[in-house]
């Protein structure tokens, strides 16, 4: 997915969230995160995208009063809106002279910090929104209940585990070596995950070439998977046929 598509994927999700946001009411539970309400989860997202658009500008950000602002805004919602629409005009900027970005993935390139920006706000905004989502429900969606299109949704799948499952502080680590390979049904993505007591490595696959050898399969529908892989899905059925390490050592 190139910039335009991650922020037609943005201002798709910000739509969403704002939508389920205000049908749940700001103080309604949040059940996929544990503790929150709506309008905790509110003030997170627009703190972020007010954080990503001052690495992008190079500006010094205090996210703990960022934070405070939104959660005491007269109209949360509409401070989300003015942080989303903020955000994708920095992206639509080019970097300033003597500005680097700072990009934090395993995959992400330094010299195409716009690129990283818009594709990390997507998959951030869509996730949320899907808790937004949650609160209006009032329990976990399903993929058939969300608005998420199938390119979105491998995008993501892509972004996680390439992107954060290796990284230094990813806390998935399994005492026995465990070979996971993930796969979109019919749509063209496939991914093995090693996962030990060191640092787990990912490798992208041909989904169209006989699959390696492995422990845990974990195969569907690309939103469906997107669901599960972010533990959005529901928490009563586990990842892999049994393999419960990803829940709790796959946390974003």
């Amino acid at each position: 997915m190139d910039i335009a598509e991650h922020l037609e994927g943005l201002r798709t999700a910000a739509m969403a969230f704002v939508r389920y946001a205000d049908r749940a009411g700001l103080d309604a539970p949040v059940p996929t995160c544990p503790g929150w309400t709506v309008r905790d989860l509110v003030a997170h997202q627009g703190n972020v995208h007010r954080w990503a658009v001052a690495n992008l500008r190079g500006h010094e950000n205090d996210r703990d009063v960022v934070e405070r602002e939104g959660r005491s805004s007269p109209d949360p919602l509409q401070w989300l809106r003015d942080g989303t629409i903020e955000f994708a005009r920095a992206v639509s900027e080019e970097t300033a002279p003597g500005v680097r970005p700072v990009v934090f993935l395993v995959d992400a390139d330094p010299g195409t910090p716009r690129e990283f920006w818009a594709r990390r706000q997507c998959h951030e905004t869509t996730i949320h929104a899907v808790d937004a989502l949650s609160a209006a429900l009032g329990r976990y969606p399903t993929a058939a209940e969300t608005w998420i299109d199938p390119a979105v949704a491998r995008d993501g799948i892509d972004e996680l585990l390439t992107g954060f499952v290796p990284r230094p502080r990813s806390r998935l680590r399994s005492e026995e070596a465990v070979r996971l390979v993930v796969r979109t049904e019919g749509e063209g993505g496939a991914w093995l995950v090693e996962v030990s007591d060191e640092l787990p490595v990912t490798t992208r696959l041909d989904p169209a070439a006989e699959l390696p050898a492995y422990d845990v399969l974990l195969a569907g529908e690309s939103v469906a998977l997107y669901l599960q892989v972010w533990n959005r899905g529901d928490p009563s059925g586990s990842v892999g046929g049994g393999w419960d390490a990803w829940r709790v050592g796959m946390k974003v």
